[in-house]
């Protein structure tokens, strides 16, 4: 399956129903007034595509309606390119250190998926025929260690881990002396779940940090955090509180496939200027995608 068939099938959900009501709306009347524009507007924001992204497209179906009139007006292709053209600076490339390992923090709230993505982002640069190792920084979830070990096993990927009530920020001043000592390509830190509201776990999170990159100055190189895309725009609020305690260099979107609310991610990219990396679209490991803006706008909006 190609990629844009792999985002057409993630996205169904959110492209059945946005679909549906963009028809609905332009094939009523061949006059764009402006209780279809309201209805219009409602359909976009309904999808979760956030305020100022539902405001751009308006604008240009408007602008477009007045030059051209109703024939030949392609809502479609007026929203695809919109969205397109805002998340065309997006680079999903994951960084690369000068030298050494890069270590890449994995954070997020509970439940968005983040060891099952950590383990998705080994297998990824594995499959590049890079060296990656695993940290098991969740010491407090029931069963989190033995997920990620059971992870390490399918993929052959060794995890760092300790004792369940370790101090987070000591399994990863281990992980990062062993990457280094292997030579490891890649280290991604999983860590704990965390409310963005509770002061103390984020804290806990920036003495984690801290931690890295006394052991390797520049550590971690990467701050990715995980969005359940369930979540719709609750999310955007998490991206906000993450990014003050712990400058976020990107952003992993989960369970696109099981939501109608998957514009959440242009909605948030385009508030916070931070790169869509990668999306989840089902549950094997190879289910994890780089980010593709063009192949995503187009599996949005496609009319086929």
């Amino acid at each position: 399956m190609g990629l844009f068939d792999r985002f057409k099938a993630g996205l169904q959900k959110t492209h059945n129903k946005l679909a549906h009501e963009i028809k609905r709306i332009v094939t009523r009347s061949p006059k764009l007034d402006a209780a279809s524009l309201e209805e219009l507007e409602a359909a976009l924001i309904g999808a979760d595509l956030g305020m100022a992204m539902t405001t751009q497209i308006i604008e240009a179906v408007r602008k477009s309606y007045e030059t051209q009139g109703g024939t030949g007006l392609d809502v479609f292709g007026i929203a695809k390119q919109e969205v397109g053209k805002n998340l065309a600076a997006n680079d999903p490339a994951l960084r690369r250190a000068s030298e050494g390992v890069t270590v890449v923090s994995v954070v997020g709230v509970n439940g968005t998926g983040k060891t099952t993505t950590s383990a998705k982002l080994a297998r990824l640069v594995q499959a590049k025929g890079e060296t990656a190792l695993l940290a098991a920084c969740d010491t407090f979830r029931a069963a989190a260690i033995e997920q990620i070990k059971l992870w390490g096993q399918r993929l052959k990927v060794e995890v760092i881990a300790g004792d369940y009530g370790a101090d987070p920020a000591s399994v990863a001043h281990d992980a990062v002396a062993a990457a280094q000592a292997r030579k490891a390509q890649y280290l991604f830190v999983d860590t704990a779940g965390r409310l963005h509201t509770k002061h103390n776990l984020m804290q806990e999170l920036q003495k984690l940090h801290r931690v890295m990159s006394k052991q390797l100055p520049g550590a971690p190189h990467e701050v990715l955090l995980v969005l359940d895309a369930t979540t719709g725009m609750n999310s955007l609020n998490q991206a906000r509180e993450f990014n003050k305690a712990v400058p976020l260099t990107g952003l992993i979107v989960t369970k696109l496939d099981g939501t109608s609310k998957g514009g959440m991610v242009v909605a948030i990219q385009k508030e916070l200027g931070l790169p869509i990396k990668f999306v989840g679209l089902g549950e094997q490991a190879e289910d994890l995608q780089p980010f593709d803006p063009k192949q995503f706008a187009e599996a949005l909006f496609d009319q086929s």
